[in-house]
């Protein structure tokens, strides 16, 4: 959706060029005549950015500015000040203004200026509902994971949070590297100021530092304008370089210069810019092999390894997996406004045996697609999708293999045994431990360590009422 912007000017035809000059850009644009009549526009259209010069008849833009600020405080306002008005634009910034234009101004500092706000302000907005979203459902306090690997990983970013040191989060893709980075900014003293992502396999080498570093109006084919980079804008907060393993040696030298000297230059420009942010880097690869080919810069490895974060695949976390179904669940019955669905014990045995190759971000698709498609609340084996009932199928009946010495291989059996059996024994008795036990013949504290061996959560069994 396009971003909207009112603009104020009692000149009509500064208005309407303004309105032209910031359609091109791709903004959907309206012009009011007077500070009254953008007041009756904002009471039935919302807008995320309001320019208003400063001098109108009537109506100031400076009274315009306080009434935004009290009735409208989610819109950026930027000023339209006369020439050597800077004591007036300054106090405009006091009351709330995001930035100021002086007359004459030049469009593409009017423009730039336009993007700037409009960037903050969405940055802004997302960590807000970022913030709201971790404190709420995903602080550490309520993360979804009980397992050991959890727990260490847990306790890191507990640690951290609230330094300015370099975190580095490794694991295998759909894990939950950006969530890491999520809790760790917000539990920072950097949490009021933006956290910027960055994807680094997403670009060529060339937009991956017009994005990191900006760039001047000229720089390449293309850069019609200049433009601000990640760096500026994370500036006072934190950066985020996800997939940093897939980034070109000559960006990687950049970023240790960065990292180093705290300061940057914009891709053909000549000017050093200093920035201040924490960096939180992640990947995917084995940087350590890719430092011996040569393809990653050692000494960036070790600035950027200074805190090390592994996230283990859903594999082997599988207790964990009863706990992240009913998250999912809960999150998709309160986003569709719906009942909540829930898979029968058979189903969940099923997700526990499958393959997980895209780890929990595949959990969390496989789930919604089963209750999308679902005829029902109750969700059984054929409810779900079938690569996962193939590659289940896969693992259980696999074969024990031959070449493992016999102890092992026999340890391995009984393991599959006594997590099968299990489970049936809690189905049949709609998951209490106290009738599981009996009906087995152990006593409850030997199931219940038994139960915790094998990450089998007891609750995932009982029928909803």
């Amino acid at each position: 959706m396009k971003q909207s912007i009112l603009v104020v000017d009692d000149e009509a035809a500064i208005g309407i060029a303004v309105q032209r000059l910031l359609k091109k850009a791709g903004y959907r644009v309206d012009v009011c005549l007077s500070g009254e009549e953008a007041i009756e526009a904002l009471g039935h259209t919302p807008y995320h950015l309001i320019i208003t010069d400063l001098s109108m008849q009537g109506m100031s833009g400076m009274d315009l500015l306080v009434w935004a600020r009290k009735n409208a405080p989610e819109t950026s306002l930027i000023m339209i000040t006369a020439y050597g008005s800077e004591k007036t634009a300054v106090d405009a910034m006091k009351l709330g203004a995001s930035d100021y234009v002086p007359k004459p101004f030049d469009n593409d500092e009017l423009e730039l200026k336009v993007n700037r706000v409009l960037e903050a302000r969405n940055t802004k907005v997302e960590n807000q509902l970022l913030r709201e979203r971790v404190e709420t459902s995903l602080g550490l306090d309520n993360f979804v994971g009980r397992s050991p690997a959890m727990q260490q990983v847990f306790d890191v970013i507990r640690k951290v949070a609230d330094s300015d040191l370099t975190v580095l989060v490794r694991g295998p893709s759909g894990t939950g590297k950006e969530l890491v980075a999520n809790a760790i900014h917000l539990g920072s003293p950097r949490k009021g100021h933006p956290l910027v992502k960055v994807n680094c396999a997403a670009f060529t080498r060339e937009l991956v530092e017009s994005e990191l570093f900006g760039h001047e109006k000229g720089a390449f084919t293309g850069a019609l304008r200049a433009r601000e980079g990640k760096f500026e804008l994370a500036d006072n907060g934190t950066l985020f370089l996800d997939e940093i393993g897939d980034m070109a040696l000559e960006t990687q030298a950049k970023i240790l210069r960065a990292l180093q000297e705290k300061e940057i230059q914009r891709v053909g420009g000549d000017r050093t810019l200093k920035v201040d942010v924490r960096i939180i880097a992640a990947t995917n690869h084995d940087l350590e092999a890719k430092v011996a080919e040569g393809s990653f810069r050692e000494d960036l490895f070790y600035r950027l390894n200074v805190v090390p974060i592994q996230l283990p695949p859903l594999r082997d976390r599988k207790g964990d997996l009863p706990l992240l179904v009913d998250y999912f669940l809960d999150g998709i019955a309160n986003r569709l406004g719906r009942a909540r669905a829930h898979f029968t014990p058979a189903a969940l045995r099923t997700l526990a045996d499958a393959e997980w190759k895209g780890n929990v971000r595949e959990l969390e698709h496989v789930v919604e697609q089963s209750v999308i498609l679902a005829d029902g609340l109750a969700i059984d084996v054929d409810g779900l999708p079938d690569a996962v009932r193939a590659t289940a199928s896969t693992v259980s009946g696999s074969a024990v293999d031959e070449t493992l010495p016999f102890k092992e291989a026999k340890q391995l059996v009984v393991a599959n045994f006594e997590r099968t059996f299990l489970e049936a024994a809690l189905a049949r008795n709609d998951g209490n431990i106290s009738r599981t036990a009996e009906d087995v013949g152990m006593y409850r504290q030997h199931l219940q360590g038994k139960l915790n061996e094998y990450g089998i959560e007891a609750s995932a069994f009982r029928e909803p009422k």
